[in-house]
């Protein structure tokens, strides 16, 4: 299943510095090991925000709900998911999704 995840951060200005670094490396790491796990399908910034589009390639919303509890930012995220499908009008089927 294909989810569009939306994450807008939102890290407290006050956060000691030592502990906003660490959730930043661990979050980093977390987010890179699912990518090359080909659950994190797609990560983009949008510009001038704290902010990014992810795309996830899950087995169901568990899944999904786990691996977003599971976000060092997580207490520091406002989320929003939305639930994707094919389009017939689509050229290219490179997520593997049946029309």
């Amino acid at each position: 299943m294909l989810f569009a995840v939306t994450m807008d951060v939102e890290i407290p200005h006050d956060l000691d510095p030592e502990v906003r670094e660490d959730l930043i490396n661990r979050e980093k790491s977390y987010c890179q090991d699912l990518q090359r796990k080909g659950t994190w399908v797609h990560i983009w910034r949008y510009a001038g925000q704290y902010a990014n589009l992810s795309v996830f390639d899950v087995a169901d919303h568990e899944e999904l709900h786990r691996i977003l509890w599971n976000l060092p930012l997580f207490p520091y995220l406002s989320i929003a998911v939305t639930p994707l499908a094919a389009h017939p009008s689509a050229l290219d089927d490179t997520a593997g999704v049946a029309a």
